[in-house]
């Protein structure tokens, strides 16, 4: 038996990358029913069709979190689907670089839309649920090693993630007493399709920037999407006890230290 026999859960951005890695350890953890969220619709009817035909009812609702209706959207065509919901994972998010000196208003816009608006949305939604339902949910958060400084071309990025630490900590508190448990995961610098695609527009990366990348790094290589994925389950399952209004960092690099 799976840890999440009988639930189902919205994973945001679960059309590649980390969210899809999470999407397909919650199946395969006996997840009864999937939203998979994300802009590309080809590639996300191919997760969802792939999870339901592996024994996990998915469906996939294409949406741009960018867009201030998009929550709400995502919230209806879950409690619509499948009635309930006991895990909300944020794990969308857009890294698009940019310095206190060239940050646009629309990229700026852009990022706290997506990083810090839509999960609030999402989360207030995903609460009026578990409250009628009466489930004691989890939801987990996906932020990031800069949310407590970050580098100069991440000025908005590390702002939105820094917002979401202390979102993630108010919410905990106000859902405590329907023991409904919310987290964040700060994770480092993590091998994806979305970070590939960065590296090659922002930072004149070639088809060597991973090797060249992962030499440089204490363990020798940058983290991985199933890696995280098995540290998210632990926050959104039983294992976690009555863990919430964690901001848990997940890094090779130690935060507050030199070299």
């Amino acid at each position: 038996m799976g840890r999440f026999e009988n639930r189902t859960a919205l994973v945001t951005g679960s059309t590649q990358g980390l969210g899809e890695a999470v999407a397909r350890a919650l199946a395969a953890e006996g997840l009864a029913g999937l939203l998979v969220t994300g802009r590309n619709r080809e590639r996300g009817r191919a997760v969802a069709e792939s999870l339901s035909s592996a024994g996990c009812e998915a469906r996939f609702a294409a949406a741009d979190l960018a867009d201030p209706d998009a929550a709400g959207r995502l919230l209806d065509a879950a409690d619509q689907a499948f009635g309930r919901l006991d895990v909300l994972v944020n794990a969308a998010a857009v890294t698009d670089r940019g310095t206190i000196g060239d940050t646009g208003r629309e990229l700026f816009d852009e990022i706290m839309a997506v990083n810090v608006r839509s999960p609030f949305f999402l989360m207030q939604g995903a609460v009026r649920i578990m409250r009628r339902e009466g489930i004691g949910g989890s939801i987990v958060n996906i932020g990031s090693a800069v949310a407590d400084c970050g580098p100069p071309y991440l000025t908005a990025y590390s702002a939105s993630k820094g917002a979401l630490t202390t979102l993630t900590r108010n919410v905990a508190n106000a859902v405590r007493w329907d023991r409904i448990r919310v987290n964040v995961l700060n994770i480092g610098w993590m091998d994806t399709p979305g970070e590939d695609a960065v590296r090659r527009k922002y930072h004149d990366g070639g088809d060597d920037w991973l090797r060249r990348a992962e030499a440089e790094q204490p363990f020798g290589r940058l983290l991985k999407p199933e890696e995280v994925a098995r540290a998210v389950l632990f926050l959104a399952s039983d294992d976690s006890g009555m863990m919430t209004g964690s901001a848990v960092p997940f890094n090779q690099m130690v935060a507050g230290s030199f070299n």
